[in-house]
């Protein structure tokens, strides 16, 4: 296949590799073995290489971070961890977030990555509602869990990496103290393909999140969609960063797990997100492939538009998802990194459903692309019936692949919330929450969520296309559209936008922006009113958070 496609970048193999392709899911399989232990008796074989803001560097093999996880796991036995029992742990991309992965995993217990940027509130009311029983945290997070700790009653242990200078009414085991005296030898417990492994909760647009329990099949079921939008992970000196955070999805299952799979190297990043250290990290560690959010993508475009004329950088492949990337940043991407970028879509429940592999079959700017090899998607309408070629419907994903044959992807079910699990079905269709319209040729175009899409004078308008056209306009750094309630249309598009360090906000950016999107769209779509903001809300994924907006507006129109 790569000698095919080097012959020819434009050719498309899609139908073979999607006709052909069968799951091989074994009875018995656990994630830890197959990312960590499988790997670990070649000493040369490096798993990650780690930097943190003061400088600091560290290098972790593959038989380091096994002996590693041994020990942990043997310090969380003797806590009286067991198999089944949920282990929280708030880190950042430094190696003891894997080796504490790891160790949960290959005890057979459910490992619960929680976000370094959730508040008080946020992880106490995940660590209440996942009844998790110990949690390894460091420094950066202490003050926080120190607050709601006496609330968490079923939370027996604290590990805490950083153990230097803290509150001693608080007890915590030092990792620095404890684990290195653990034995460094655990033996692997046997777990089916469909034991839970992994607990990540959702942040979802209305009421409490929900707590998506993933099986350890869920990584092969991943797989797939990490080769191709890889371009054919791994090959000989592939190295993979991403500024991902490995608390969430993106990170854990787009970039660190699948590395690990393919025994390859992986950098952590143990510092904030900066376009230049972006270009900095691709060209001190020889990275490869990389998985960056269309936000990310963003800023380094307006802060470096000619990159290579400033780095060296060896990128073959680069993956982008979350949010919708844009023919703007599509075609930046091929001309200043000499990267065609593969934009994929997923979410947490089942991850890596949809997408590019340009290699193999043509990127279209503007698409997410098709369905990935094993996954059978649809659009469906509110009935839970596929919608035609050319009509918006909502992603779907079938529980099984065209050949009948179980999808290993899918999640087990939300956590202790039977009735959001049921609701997330049609029949046997999963049911995603967003919007798309698919080709011909098979090709998906997204037009949101279904709860961001909104209609103006009859017109049904779908945010991503508006913001896109935005992005296109040298003054736009970024973009959020949301509807204005207004009496007499229902309601007004109106546009939130952050300018770009080298323009100013003012009426005559506003009135050159409405001109710029009536010339490049229909006339119904133009904002009719611009905010500007120093900053859109984000997610702690690097989604826009256009509910917030949305609803903020709603507030102002009942005092206006």
């Amino acid at each position: 296949m790569q000698k095919a496609a080097k012959k020819n970048q434009y050719c498309d193999d899609y139908t073979q590799l999607y006709q052909e392709f069968n799951w091989l899911v074994p009875e018995r399989f656990n994630i830890a073995e197959v990312c960590a232990r499988r790997w670990a008796a070649n000493p040369d074989q490096i798993a990650i290489r780690h930097e943190d803001e003061a400088g600091f560097t560290r290098t972790l093999s593959y038989p380091e971070l096994q002996s590693q996880a041994n020990q942990l796991s043997n310090l969380l036995s003797l806590q009286g961890i067991q198999r089944g029992d949920v282990v929280a742990y708030v880190l950042p991309q430094r190696p003891e977030a894997a080796i504490t992965l790891i160790a949960i995993l290959q005890m057979g217990a459910i490992a619960m990555p929680l976000s370094q940027l959730f508040g008080p509130d946020a992880l106490e009311y995940r660590l209440q509602h996942s009844q998790a029983r110990a949690i390894i945290i460091d420094r950066s997070v202490w003050d926080q869990f120190a607050g709601i700790a006496a609330h968490c009653q079923d939370l027996k242990t604290c590990i805490c990496v950083d153990h230097e200078d803290l509150d001693e009414d608080l007890p915590a085991l030092g990792w620095t103290h404890y684990v290195p005296e653990m034995p460094q030898e655990f033996a692997l417990t046997d777990t089916c393909s469909s034991d839970p492994a992994i607990l990540i909760y959702t942040s979802g647009t209305t009421g409490d999140p929900k707590g998506a329990l993933l099986p350890h099949s869920a990584l092969i079921g991943n797989l797939p969609g990490f080769v191709a939008s890889q371009n054919w992970f791994p090959q000989q000196r592939d190295v993979f960063w991403s500024p991902a955070d490995w608390a969430w999805t993106g990170g854990l299952m787009d970039a660190l797990l699948p590395t690990l799979y393919f025994g390859k190297t992986i950098v952590a990043w143990q510092g904030r997100f900066s376009a230049k250290k972006a270009f900095q990290l691709l060209e001190k560690y020889r990275v490869t492939n990389t998985f960056l959010f269309p936000t990310a993508l963003k800023q380094m475009m307006k802060t470096c538009p000619q990159p290579r004329s400033q780095y060296r950088l060896r990128l073959r492949a680069l993956m982008c998802a979350g949010e919708p990337l844009g023919e703007t940043v599509f075609h930046w991407c091929q001309q200043a990194l000499g990267i065609t970028p593969n934009e994929m879509y997923g979410q947490t429940e089942m991850n890596y459903i949809v997408g590019n592999s340009h290699q193999h079959w043509p990127a279209r700017p503007g698409s997410i692309g098709r369905p990935y090899p094993g996954h059978r998607v649809a659009l469906i309408d509110d009935d839970g019936q596929p919608v035609a070629t050319g009509f918006p419907g909502e992603i779907a994903v079938h529980r099984r692949d065209i050949h009948g044959e179980p999808d290993p992807v899918f999640f087990l079910g939300y956590w202790k919330n039977e009735a959001a699990t049921r609701h997330k079905y049609s029949g046997e269709w999963c049911r995603t929450g967003d919007l798309a319209v698919m080709d011909e040729d098979g090709y998906l175009w997204y037009q949101g969520r279904s709860d961001d899409m909104f209609k103006s004078a009859g017109y049904r308008i779908g945010p991503a296309e508006i913001e896109n056209c935005l992005l296109k306009h040298p003054a736009v750094a970024n973009a959020a559209v949301v509807p204005k309630p207004d009496k007499e249309r229902g309601n007004l598009v109106k546009a939130y936008i952050v300018v770009t360090p080298t323009h100013r906000a003012s009426n005559a950016l506003v009135s050159e922006l409405q001109a710029f999107v009536k010339k490049l769209l229909a006339p119904y779509e133009y904002p009719k009113e611009i905010e500007f903001l120093d900053a859109l809300p984000m997610t702690t994924t690097g989604k826009v958070q256009r509910r917030i907006l949305r609803l903020q507006e709603i507030e102002r129109a009942k005092t206006s």
